[in-house]
C-alpha cells in the first residue's frame, strides 16, 4: 500500500514546490526593475552609472531565467 501512496503524494508536492520557488524567483526578479528605470533615466541624464544598469539587468535576468526554468520542471513533473 505505501508504494501506491508515496508516489501519490509525492508528485504533487514536488509539483507544489516548483511552482512555489518560481513564484519567488519571479517576484525577486520583478523588485528592482523600478531601480532599473531609474538608472537608465539618471544615465539618460548623464549622471547615472553604467555599471548600476547592467548589474541590475543581470540580476533580473538571471532571476526571471531561475523563476521560468522552475515553472517548466514543474509542468514537466505533473504531465510525467
Amino acid at each position: 500500500m505505501v508504494r501506491h501512496v508515496v508516489p501519490a503524494v509525492v508528485k504533487p508536492a514536488r509539483t507544489l514546490w516548483h511552482e512555489v520557488i518560481g513564484f519567488l524567483f519571479l517576484a525577486l526578479a520583478v523588485i528592482p526593475i523600478p531601480s532599473g528605470l531609474r538608472a537608465l533615466r539618471d544615465l539618460d541624464a548623464g549622471k547615472g552609472s553604467l555599471l548600476r544598469l547592467i548589474l541590475t539587468i543581470a540580476f533580473v535576468t538571471i532571476m526571471a531565467g531561475y523563476g521560468i526554468s522552475s515553472f517548466r520542471r514543474a509542468r514537466k513533473i505533473s504531465r510525467s
